[in-house]
């Protein structure tokens, strides 16, 4: 049976602050250079469990909130707030105010969930909106007895990978394991360095934010992002590397994935504007690059609590990308992405923040206007620990990522299936037509995710 689009309400029925069990006295948290890239803006993640055989909602709730006032000894960032400081920069106050905690009821089966569209299952509904501190977590059982367990992060204070490493813990704790990660907060491993050297492609790739034109007013777009969930089994991913690595080069998935993207983002472009440039980022996580060389650092590094990120894009005008084969593509995906995958590269950044320091700054990709040819960023999810985020009631039946950003710039993110190795699910925020487009001409790569896939 697939999803059924079905209308349903969500009832709080209470809300209250966790806090760390274990007192602490308040502290202020500097953010690093790279967590000064980030505006302010949350992002979501959520798991679905089918019922339990053993255990009741209420006990649920219960190993929820006790595991994650124990987590939040060791995550104690997450249980702060985000102030400005005396030059208006965000840093991080460690206060202990805790984790606004909501358990909630929905009248709907799990197995009726619409997957495939996000924004009207999901947003609003499940994935909390987190109106104050730096995470937000709402525990909601379903009318069958599973359970949806969801968090919002501020994306200033934690990366992807920052809040993998919390939620593992956050399980693992639950079912009273050792934590097998313990959080790093050495601000010292991201300082820049005296003097500083930046390299002129830094400019190219991020921009002041006071530097940018000021808006347009009174321009409503005439399109606008929205979020769907595709399931792509690992026979189609193959296919598509096979055809980006035909030039004898072979490329990565995420390589061959996204040129593919991009050429089709194109192909929805392509009958305003063939010559407007189309632009393509990836994010690239520098921990491990960071730690080259230096086998201390590596291994702090593979702790680190915070953003460690920076996106890479290439640009090129509309016709090209169409007319090119993907193979052609996939090498200037290669192109584009490998000087931002050494350890020169993150350190340059670091230093290029620094230089423009108290000025809030942005990567160039983001910036989309009116006038601009069509911009989407991938980031890998395919670390996405759904197989270890057993609280003690079974592993999820699914789990995503969910981040409804603003703009017109999409973003897509590949993460692991749960239920066959090698095949992805994939989420995608991008403009309806962009979407319309892909499900046309890519229908049996991009398959709507349905509760079949799943096995519910």
């Amino acid at each position: 049976m697939g999803s059924v689009k079905e209308e349903f309400t969500v009832a709080v029925r209470k809300n209250e602050v966790v806090a760390a069990v274990a007192p602490f006295q308040d502290h202020w948290l500097p953010l690093t250079n790279l967590d000064l890239l980030l505006p302010p803006l949350d992002f979501g993640v959520f798991f679905c469990y089918k019922k339990p055989t053993s255990s009741h909602s209420s006990r649920m709730f219960s190993v929820l909130k006790k595991s994650l006032a124990e987590a939040l000894i060791s995550y104690y960032g997450l249980g702060g707030e985000v102030v400005p400081n005396a030059l208006g920069e965000p840093e991080l106050l460690c206060n202990n105010r805790g984790v606004d905690f909501v358990e909630a009821y929905a009248d709907i089966e799990l197995r009726n969930l619409n997957f495939h569209n996000p924004d009207d299952s999901i947003e609003g509904k499940f994935v909390p909106k987190k109106k104050r501190g730096v995470l937000a977590v709402q525990a909601t059982e379903l009318k069958c007895g599973g359970i949806v367990v969801a968090c919002a992060f501020d994306h200033r204070v934690a990366d992807a990978y920052t809040a993998n490493m919390f939620l593992v813990s956050w399980a693992e704790i639950a079912q009273s394991k050792p934590v097998s990660m313990v959080p790093s907060f050495r601000r010292s491993l991201l300082n820049p360095r005296r003097p500083g050297r930046v390299d002129p492609s830094l400019d190219e790739m991020y921009v002041p934010i006071p530097s940018l034109p000021p808006p347009e007013e009174n321009h409503e777009p005439t399109d606008h992002l929205i979020s769907r969930i595709y399931y792509v089994s690992s026979d189609q991913i193959n296919e598509l590397q096979s055809l980006a690595s035909s030039d004898g080069d072979k490329r990565s998935k995420l390589e061959s994935f996204s040129a593919f993207l991009w050429k089709q983002v194109a192909a929805f472009a392509a009958s305003t504007d063939r010559n407007r440039i189309s632009k393509m980022g990836i994010v690239v996580d520098g921990r491990s690059r960071l730690g080259e060389g230096d086998e201390d650092k590596a291994t702090a590094m593979a702790y680190h609590f915070g953003n460690v990120l920076s996106v890479p894009y290439g640009s090129q005008p509309i016709g090209e990308l169409i007319e090119q084969p993907l193979c052609r593509v996939a090498k200037q995906v290669h192109e584009f992405l490998k000087p931002a995958t050494n350890k020169e590269h993150f350190l340059g950044l670091i230093d290029w923040v620094e230089a423009h320091r108290p000025e809030p700054a942005m990567t160039r990709v983001y910036n989309v206007v009116k006038d601009d040819g069509p911009a989407v960023v991938v980031s890998s999810g395919l670390r996405f620990p759904v197989s270890k985020m057993d609280f003690g009631w079974g592993c999820p039946a699914f789990g995503s990522y969910h981040f409804p950003w603003g703009g017109l710039c999409g973003y897509v993110m590949p993460m692991p299936s749960p239920v066959r190795d090698g095949d992805w699910v994939v989420y995608m925020l991008l403009l309806k037509g962009q979407l319309e487009q892909i499900e046309k001409e890519a229908s049996l790569l991009f398959r709507p995710l349905t509760s079949d896939y799943l096995n519910l």
